[in-house]
């Protein structure tokens, strides 16, 4: 029974295999960092603001409703407070 040679693979394709592989374990990597990073940004800011961190804060474990919209509202002004504060420095200092 005759047997055949061993194949010899060709070197472009194993070039290619493995640049393949390479290319799509990179886009895996930058696809996780990039989209979970900015998905745990986004969810913290919508917490942060929601007031998230005022619900179960009671000594029991309850939620205050008072807190948790004074929270809200306060955390509401303090971004048009902020940026009233840079525009009015940047007028007094000038930079306009």
């Amino acid at each position: 029974m005759p047997t055949d040679p061993p194949r010899r693979e060709n070197p472009d394709d194993a070039r290619a295999r493995e640049a393949r592989r390479t290319l799509e374990r990179v886009d895996r990597e930058t696809e996780t960092i990039g989209r979970s990073a900015g998905a745990r940004m986004g969810q913290r800011m919508a917490d942060h603001f929601a007031g998230r961190d005022a619900q179960g804060a009671g000594p029991h474990g309850e939620t205050d409703p008072m807190e948790v919209w004074g929270k809200r509202i306060g955390r509401a002004l303090a971004v048009p407070f902020f940026v009233f504060l840079l525009v009015w420095l940047g007028f007094t200092l000038n930079w306009w």
